[in-house]
């Protein structure tokens, strides 16, 4: 996840979202607005989701919820960085950020994706896209309301 600009809050300030991996053993339930919806194109994120785009969301509270607990942790970058993946069905869940108060959930961990407030609003490292990916507009403000 990148830095997140104070103006880049979602609209939607209420209420609980679900999510979770594949297998199931890993659940959880968000709380609080979605902050600095965007896509990542890094080297990094392809590496990591097996794809050319990741798309991310910041919580400001993640409660692990299945029987599988927690998910595992990749520290990524020592220190600053670790991203959470289930050890059974190896989904991307979740990355922390040591610069960053929200929790990043990968949106489409998420039940429901629908939301306008997870409409990207930032596409990190465009510069590093694969050329036939059309980039995401760069608005840097929420497109929800």
């Amino acid at each position: 996840m990148n830095a997140t600009p104070a103006d880049a809050q979602g609209a939607e300030t209420a209420g609980e979202r679900t999510g979770g991996c594949l297998c199931g053993r890993i659940r959880f339930t968000t709380r609080g607005p979605a902050v600095f919806p965007h896509t990542c194109v890094c080297r990094h994120c392809q590496k990591l989701g097996g794809t050319p785009v990741m798309w991310w969301v910041g919580f400001e509270t993640v409660t692990w919820t299945g029987e599988g607990g927690e998910p595992t942790w990749y520290e990524t970058f020592e220190g600053e960085a670790k991203r959470g993946f289930c050890p059974t069905c190896g989904s991307r869940l979740a990355g922390i950020d040591s610069d960053i108060p929200e929790i990043g959930i990968n949106v489409t961990a998420l039940d429901d994706t629908s939301g306008p407030d997870l409409v990207p609003i930032h596409a990190s490292f465009r510069d590093k896209a694969v050329h036939w990916v059309p980039p995401v507009p760069e608005t840097e403000h929420s497109t929800a309301g």
